[in-house]
C-alpha cells in the first residue's frame, strides 16, 4: 500500500465517544510526507478514567481547553481527502471514530479502512510476533518504536507496519 493516512486515538474512558487525542501519519508513493496530533476534548464532558489515564498519561487539565472532535476534524478530514485509512486494530479505532461522528451528528465519509493488526495476524507468526499488540509487530518487523500510546507514534508505527504487510 503506498498512499494512506494511518490513524490512531485515545479515550479518555471506556466509552467510544470519549476520544482525547487523535495522531495521523499519510503516506504517498510509500513516504511518510506528513503528520497531524491533536488533543481532544471529550464530549459530553466524560470523565477520565484512572486506568486510561495511566495507559496514555492524558489527563482531564491536559484536554479542558482542547478543541472537540467535530472542531479537530474540521482539519482532519480534509488532511485525509479521499485518502483511505489504515490503523493497527481497526475494530477499536473506527468504531470510535464513527462513534464520534454519530454524536456529533456528522456524516461520516466511508472510508476504506484497513487494519495492520489483521495483517500481522495473517502475515506474522505467532511464535515470531506473540500478542501482535503494535510494540511486538515492530519488534518483529525491526521497526524502531516507542511512546506506546501516544496517538502520533502509535499512527506513525502503524504506518510503518502497513508499508511492509499492506
Amino acid at each position: 500500500m503506498d498512499n494512506f493516512v494511518a490513524i490512531d486515538v485515545e479515550t479518555a474512558n471506556n466509552y467510544p465517544t470519549s476520544i482525547c487525542s487523535i495522531g495521523a501519519v499519510k503516506v504517498i508513493d510509500g513516504v511518510i510526507v506528513d503528520r497531524f496530533y491533536e488533543l481532544v476534548k471529550p464530549e459530553p464532558e466524560y470523565y477520565f478514567r484512572y486506568f486510561t489515564e495511566h495507559i496514555h498519561g492524558i489527563g482531564r487539565e491536559d484536554t479542558e481547553n482542547s478543541p472537540t472532535f467535530d472542531r479537530v476534524w474540521e482539519r482532519l478530514g480534509p488532511f485525509i481527502g479521499n485518502l483511505p485509512l489504515v490503523a493497527h486494530n481497526k475494530a477499536f479505532d473506527e468504531k470510535c471514530i464513527r462513534a464520534a461522528f454519530r454524536c456529533y451528528r456528522m456524516d461520516y465519509p466511508d472510508y476504506d479502512f484497513y487494519c495492520t493488526l489483521s495483517a500481522s495476524r495473517r502475515k506474522i507468526p505467532r511464535h515470531v510476533c506473540g500478542s501482535h499488540s503494535l510494540p511486538s509487530v515492530c519488534e518483529a518487523l525491526a521497526i524502531p518504536f516507542r511512546d506506546h500510546h501516544n496517538a502520533l507514534a502509535d499512527a506513525e508505527a502503524c504506518a510503518k507496519i502497513a508499508m511492509v504487510l499492506l
